[in-house]
């Protein structure tokens, strides 16, 4: 499975970032003229002067309780949604609710790309067991399988025996779907003395593939990848694999995405390699999305992949980010805590512990000093109260030992005792 979508994929990083921004440039150029309220929200500003990523950084994020907001006062899609994409089309509901359209075009979720990276190719025959029901899961994939030339079996979600009747007169090659569920069809074959063994590929999506997991289908004879999408973006990053089939670590971005990492709660990009909440903006006309935090932790991974795709790497879903707690009857926010290292310079890392002593909420800033700042404690816990109206103690730490884990917000506290 080394062989390659179409050119794009193995642009070299500089041309990629560059055609990239180009494109954001030009799609913004348009779209806020047309969408006053994504202009209004992103405070109107100049295209031409998104350059790169450190004039993108200078935008708000958008994250789903704005998203909301912004539905509410202006239904269905908040007036960010391109009047082209709302004709002849679909709109889809998630959790919330929030409501979102299709996009324009073939392929508009941009699956094809992850679905030929597992090994799908035209004149596969694909059974899609992910819903079809109010939510775009179903077709973010049944819209890139097609696409690249695979019929589809929209099996949707549930009723497994008659999935398993399916599937063993079809014969199909690949399966779609969440990734515990194909093993429940697998199991369930079994159970009825069905022969499903045509299954060779699936790509995933929706949940955690296990490693263990992931090797109950090897020992089936099933190579089985994931890809990280969302009802909003579509598929965001996906795995790629050796040609034994094995994955490669991490998952590359898609093509036509800007993918950064900040700071839980703010909109601050951080370093390289350190965990934080996973912001998209996307270059989608129907939908144009421009720093979209997802609520999902992530770290960007060093270097190219080894199956020669350039794009940058994710290492995947690590958690949710929204870590607002609520101590001694009052909520903290990680961006309180950011508010506190820019009042400091000296502290390169902090995280908030939140404990009990007793009846009593107990608050701790344990933070890693910057080499060679001076280093006040009093000042800090000064400024830790100030911002949280709260009482609480600062404790220093050695470098390095506050984890890489993108938390920045800590409850310790027994709910049980």
């Amino acid at each position: 499975m080394t062989s390659h979508f179409d050119e794009r994929e193995t642009r070299a990083a500089a041309g990629r970032e560059k055609e990239t921004f180009e494109n954001l440039r030009a799609l913004l150029s348009r779209s806020l003229e047309r969408l006053p309220a994504l202009a209004d929200w992103l405070g109107n500003p100049d295209p031409a002067a998104l350059a790169d990523r450190t004039a993108l950084a200078a935008l708000p994020v958008l994250r789903k309780p704005d998203l909301m907001q912004m539905q509410e006062a202006n239904p269905p899609f908040g007036g960010l949604a391109d009047p082209d994409a709302l004709k002849g089309n679909r709109v889809f509901m998630s959790p919330g609710p929030v409501w979102e359209p299709q996009g324009l075009g073939v392929d508009p979720w941009a699956s094809a790309r992850a679905l030929f990276a597992a090994g799908f190719r035209s004149g596969d025959l694909v059974h899609n067991s992910l819903a079809y029901h109010m939510t775009p899961g179903g077709f973010i994939l049944d819209e890139g399988a097609r696409a690249l030339g695979c019929l589809v079996f929209p099996a949707g979600a549930g009723n497994t025996e008659a999935q398993v009747d399916a599937a063993t007169r079809l014969k199909p090659s690949g399966f779609t779907g969440t990734p515990d569920y194909l093993k429940v069809i697998l199991e369930k074959a079994d159970e009825l003395g069905r022969d499903l063994s045509s299954i060779k590929r699936a790509l995933v999506s929706g949940g955690a593939l296990f490693p263990s997991l992931r090797q109950y289908y090897a020992d089936r004879g099933v190579s089985v990848l994931q890809c990280y999408a969302t009802a909003d973006l579509g598929v965001i990053a996906y795995e790629s694999a050796d040609s034994n089939g094995a994955p490669h670590p991490g998952m590359i971005v898609n093509e036509g995405m800007i993918v950064e990492i900040v700071r839980p709660g703010t909109n601050d990009p951080v370093p390289d390699g350190e965990v934080g909440e996973l912001v998209v903006t996307t270059l989608n006309p129907g939908y144009p999305l421009v720093r979209f935090g997802t609520g999902d932790l992530s770290a960007i991974l060093p270097g190219s992949s080894p199956c020669g795709r350039t794009g940058p790497r994710i290492q995947g879903w690590m958690g949710r980010a929204d870590q607002r707690t609520k101590i001694k009857g009052m909520f903290v926010d990680p961006k309180q805590v950011s508010e506190i290292l820019k009042a400091h310079p000296e502290i390169a890392k902090a995280r908030l512990v939140v404990s009990r002593s007793g009846d009593a909420d107990v608050m701790t800033l344990i933070v890693e000093p910057t080499k060679g700042e001076e280093f006040s404690v009093k000042d800090i816990e000064a400024t830790l109260s100030a911002i949280t109206k709260l009482r609480g103690s600062v404790q220093l730490s050695i470098p390095g030992s506050i984890p890489n884990d993108g938390k920045v917000i800590v409850d310790e506290r027994d709910y049980t005792a």
